[in-house]
């Protein structure tokens, strides 16, 4: 019996002398990992390294038509397109169902390109196979850059990780044969007529309503053709204008204030605000209030431009602007919040003003009516006369109500208003200028409501620096929704026109 006993041992010893050599204790036996467990591990890797390398490296840049692009694949559950129209919002396309999402960002209009379309509207007609092509191309790029960037990303992740070549090589194979069978999933189920039931968030929650059902976008393409044609044409004659219009030369003596008012959550008045900023030179920008709709602190977002316009922007509380949104624009960088007559001195202005008293965005609470803006108003008065005897005095006062505006009369030269959507330029008994602004926003949102859209206002003041004294203001208005006409018009103040001016007053109008 002992001959069997020892060769059995003899066997044993010969089992576990190779695995002896291996990084395996000296004292038993360690089992093999399971594969399964093996092939998550590298699946994991292989994934994270494809979604790093398409982070860092595959996006690309491409100009559809007018517009500069930057496109992305990204991982995703139920595939699809996402299109990113900031700060409007997005809408999501069922273009396909894969495990990546095409995301095409729509960073901005170039206007080289716009004024091309112009100059030549025949190119109009092959607008949609331009874009076509572009789109195409784009594509055909990105497929190659994501290619790349996930067999580069799971390689050197998985180099990292297994500290083997050869590994490192199995993911970044495996990587691109993901990609591939993503690419032909996509192509499969690729769905063209998607682009007629988008999905849509952000502002763009109401696109529908304004553009009209999307299958009539596509029906009628050249009627939209057209609209764009003359929208186009008609910015670019605005910007024609606003150059050649004869207005104060950039000199220390003129201060240049840009003055808005119920934007009501129209986010094309940021870009209309900005352009203007840049055109004129624009030192400080006053918001004469209802910047927002409702108040609520789902539209505070929409306030974020308001640190990129390129000017100090000052800004009083409306009637459908609520405390919560005058604490979350108080936090924004290049704002100023006023209120209670408070002053802030900005561009050689010192500005006082108040909020509206009353908070009535739906007309569903009780208001105090007229007497409580004239209230409201006197306290502005008294804030400001209390400035002056302290030697501080105001330049210019804003206030959201014109009631509230004019109980300010003889204690400040010009007081600034908005409100009721159109222009106010009077001159008070006392002698103070009272200039009502209309609705920057052409009425926001709500103008599809309106049997007619509102127009889009704005005016530009210009201030002498020493006396700080209003010398001319140029009124800018642009047609509103549906619409495609501009105007810019020059207006002196009836006491400037008693002596001869260099600057003409005669308004003029663009096409």
């Amino acid at each position: 019996m002992a001959r069997p006993f020892h060769a059995a041992a003899v066997r044993l010893r010969r089992l576990r002398r190779p695995r002896s050599r291996s990084a395996a204790p000296a004292g038993g036996l360690v089992p093999a990992p399971h594969p399964w467990k093996r092939a998550f591990g590298l699946l994991a890797v292989v994934v994270l390294g494809a979604w790093l390398g398409l982070l860092v490296v595959g996006s690309v840049r491409t100009p559809v038509g007018p517009m500069d692009t930057t496109m992305t694949l990204r991982p995703s559950l139920s595939g699809g397109t996402k299109i990113n129209v900031s700060p409007l919002g997005a809408l999501e396309l069922d273009s396909h169902h894969a495990p990546v999402r095409l995301d095409v960002d729509v960073d901005q209009l170039d206007p080289e390109r716009s004024q091309a379309l112009v100059k030549h509207p025949e190119r109009l007609s092959g607008l949609q196979d331009e874009v076509t092509g572009d789109v195409a191309s784009g594509t055909r790029e990105l497929a190659v850059r994501s290619c790349v960037a996930v067999v580069s990303g799971a390689t050197a992740l998985g180099l990292v990780v297994y500290r083997r070549p050869r590994r490192a090589l199995a993911a970044g194979g495996l990587a691109l044969a993901l990609l591939a069978a993503s690419g032909l999933s996509a192509y499969a189920t690729w769905n063209p007529k998607s682009v007629l039931e988008p999905k849509f968030s952000g502002l763009l929650s109401s696109a529908p309503s304004v553009v009209g059902d999307a299958r009539s976008i596509v029906t009628e393409f050249d009627v939209y053709q057209q609209e764009l044609a003359r929208l186009v044409t008609n910015v670019t004659k605005l910007y024609d204008a606003t150059s050649t219009l004869p207005v104060y030369q950039p000199d220390p003596a003129t201060i240049r204030v840009l003055h808005v008012s119920d934007i009501h959550l129209n986010p094309a008045a940021w870009h209309i605000i900005g352009s203007l900023v840049e055109q004129y030179e624009i030192d400080v920008i006053i918001d004469s209030g209802d910047t927002m709709d409702h108040g609520t602190a789902a539209e505070n977002g929409f306030l974020d431009p308001v640190s990129d316009l390129g000017a100090p922007y000052v800004w009083v509380r409306g009637n459908h602007d609520s405390k919560e949104t005058q604490a979350y624009l108080k936090k924004t960088r290049n704002a100023h919040v006023l209120d209670e007559g408070g002053a802030v001195d900005v561009a050689g202005l010192r500005i006082a003003g108040t909020g509206d008293p009353q908070f009535t965005p739906d007309r569903s609470r009780p208001t105090g009516g007229k007497a409580s803006e004239q209230f409201a108003g006197m306290r502005l008065a008294s804030a400001l006369r209390d400035q002056k005897r302290a030697g501080t005095p105001v330049d210019i006062a804003v206030a959201h109500d014109p009631n509230a505006a004019r109980e300010t009369d003889g204690t400040v030269p010009l007081v600034l208003a908005g409100h009721v959507h159109h222009r106010v330029n009077e001159l008070m008994p006392l002698g103070t200028r009272l200039k009502v602004e209309g609705s920057t926003g052409g009425g926001g949102l709500r103008a599809v409501q309106n049997d007619k859209p509102e127009k889009v206002r704005a005016s530009v003041l210009y201030l002498d620096r020493t006396t700080r004294h209003l010398q001319a203001w140029d009124e800018i208005t642009l047609g509103g929704l549906g619409l495609t006409t501009a105007e810019v018009s020059r207006h002196l103040p009836e006491e400037n026109l008693k002596t001869p001016s260099p600057s003409p007053s005669v308004p003029t109008p663009s096409p």
